[in-house]
């Protein structure tokens, strides 16, 4: 008799894999997922079978070991934050005060990250990305013409654990929290990026195109990867 994932209880060990498995009668596919505590989720139509299910987990393995190890870079929860003036933000590597204001946008003026009353983690988010735009955009292209690639476009989007990601056709999205690093680890982050445009894997050619350009990478990532954990990330979502 066929034995459905219906039957199964919720989780599927597949080797060192563990997997929380939940039904859904509007998948067509199994869909796994890294959560933010690192645990990994799957969520699959009802008829597919415990069988099934662990070949797509083994064959999906070297994507969930790097998306675990992503987000292991990008580091653990954010620090709790209160609205509230006084409260630290990371702009650029430096920390600004907030302060809460009637009205208005967000917006930095005189050393000051200024909030208004009401507003929170939507609100600077929104300000990070609109900021972390023409920056990052600006930023990126004498990377670019070292590198020898053409930037198709900068986006600064929401991307869970990753710093960001690279299309086929050279589209460079980057996590609106990179603009609280320091311009030397984002330098690092962009360059990385950007490589993927000649070489979309992490093979070695790809590493060597990184060191050329930033030599001693290594010193980049171990610094990206302590600083990450001290990013203020919020709630998923933003």
């Amino acid at each position: 008799m066929l034995v459905t994932v219906s039957d199964m209880p919720g989780v599927l060990r597949v080797g060192d894999i563990e997997v929380a498995v939940s039904v859904s009668d509007r998948r067509k596919s199994v869909r796994l997922t890294v959560e933010r505590d690192s645990s990994i989720t799957a969520v699959v139509p009802p008829q597919v079978s415990k069988a099934e299910l662990a070949k797509v987990v083994e064959a999906k393995r070297p994507w969930l070991y790097g998306k675990l190890a992503e987000k292991r870079e990008l580091g653990a929860a954010a620090p709790a934050k209160e609205y509230v003036t006084g409260e630290g933000f990371r702009y650029l590597g430096r920390s600004y005060r907030l302060r809460l204001v009637d009205s208005g946008d967000v917006r930095l003026i005189r050393g000051r990250l200024e909030l208004p009353k009401g507003g929170g983690a939507k609100e600077l988010v929104d300000w990070y990305r609109r900021v972390g735009g023409p920056w990052l955009s600006k930023r990126a292209r004498p990377w670019a013409t070292r590198l020898g690639v053409e930037l198709g476009g900068m986006k600064v989007r929401p991307l869970g654990y990753r710093w960001g990601s690279c299309s086929r056709g050279g589209q460079v999205n980057i996590h609106w929290a990179t603009m609280q690093l320091p311009p030397s680890l984002i330098d690092y982050v962009l360059v990385h990026e950007l490589a993927h445009i000649r070489r979309p894997d992490h093979s070695a050619e790809f590493w060597e195109i990184v060191e050329r350009a930033l030599p001693r990478h290594d010193d980049y990532r171990e610094r990206l990867r302590r600083t990450g954990n001290d990013l203020w990330l919020p709630e998923e979502g933003l």
